[in-house]
């Protein structure tokens, strides 16, 4: 699978002596170390002296790769696989910071830099889901009173009366308020998770229903001129909170794709991979709610006192989430594979 065709064209006696040696060089380098790549590539060693020997060969047969066959699809597969260890010894040595800090700075931003496609996947879908709620509950009413009680949308409405539109959020007692709402969207964020072992399916229909949930809400603001509003108010809270149930959809869907679709490896080690890091997503998330309901049951309700803070919180939501879940991932990544390099130097 590795071996280049032959060049096609005319050559000197000489030169085609010369790519046929070349040729056969590399075939026998090939057989040489193929069954060794492919052993630690579908069964990687979990002992870190283990996994260091491996890396270390691999160095050594990508600078001879790199100095006989700079252009062969053998030294890019070389390369591939020196970079995968290199994340993995570099995601679990030891660091002289706290381990928890170093999941935060490091483990994390990787494995969602890894799973990027799939969270834009999940955004677009979360997306499609509140454009569906939104115009269906506008020519359908109905469906707004499927969804919601009838008590809240009266108290809602009557609010909206009252030049309080968003007086909801100012009711109750804002530390209970704070701690029920938290476990309640941790436990919607792992139901949504662990269902994704079956076909991934299950987790994107709780996501979608989230999702048109908050497209309905946003329509009953938007029919009395509040939409804008809408997002001022609800995403204090709601930028954080949404943005968890989107990765929450998404690692169910790695652990459900990671099953289905194991690739070369064993299913289950697959299986195992892909619950991993969808476990590491789950776990980054559950702060981002924590932080979420404390906004939702702290700040949010002083939206009409004190304004100018609720526009701060949710501006920073805003940058925090896509430095911290877009563009930091993809700059730690490429300092690692610009550090590689530099190492195989």
């Amino acid at each position: 699978m590795f071996l280049r065709e032959k060049p096609a064209q005319r050559l000197p006696k000489n030169s085609i002596l010369q790519a046929e040696s070349l040729y056969l060089r590399e075939a026998l380098f090939i057989k040489k170390n193929k069954d060794r790549w492919l052993e630690n590539q579908q069964d990687p060693p979990d002992d870190a002296d283990e996994m260091a020997s491996h890396f270390s060969q691999l160095v050594d047969d990508l600078a001879y790769a790199k100095t006989f066959y700079p252009t062969s699809k053998v030294t890019r597969y070389i390369n591939s696989e020196a970079s995968k260890i290199y994340l993995s010894i570099y995601r679990n040595r030891r660091e002289e910071t706290n381990r928890l800090v170093h999941f935060w700075k490091y483990d994390l931003p990787l494995t969602i830099r890894k799973h990027h496609r799939v969270i834009l996947f999940t955004f677009i879908l979360f997306v499609a889901f509140w454009v569906i709620g939104y115009f269906v509950s506008k020519d359908d009413p109905a469906l707004t009173s499927s969804i919601f009680s009838e008590g809240y949308l009266e108290e809602t409405e009557k609010n909206i009366r009252n030049k309080n539109p968003f007086g909801i959020y100012e009711n109750g007692n804002p530390f209970f308020t704070w701690i029920w709402i938290m476990f309640s969207n941790i436990r919607v964020a792992f139901l949504i998770f662990v269902s994704g072992i079956f076909c991934t399916l299950p987790s994107l229909y709780l996501m979608g229903q989230n999702s048109i949930m908050v497209g309905i809400f946003d329509q009953i603001f938007a029919s009395h001129g509040l939409g804008l509003d809408f997002f001022l108010v609800v995403f204090v809270h709601g930028t954080l909170e949404m943005t968890a149930f989107i990765i929450a959809s998404a690692a169910g869907i790695v652990l459900g794709k990671s099953f289905l679709f194991p690739g070369t490896v064993r299913r289950i080690d697959a299986f195992k991979r892909g619950a991993k890091d969808g476990v590491k997503l789950m776990v980054g998330i559950v702060p981002v709610l924590a932080v979420a309901a404390f906004f939702e049951g702290f700040i949010t309700r002083l939206y009409n006192d004190i304004s100018i803070l609720t526009t701060i919180v949710f501006s920073l939501s805003i940058v925090f989430v896509i430095w911290y879940f877009i563009i930091y991932p993809i700059r730690l990544a490429r300092r690692t594979a610009l550090r590689l390099n530099e190492e195989e130097v």
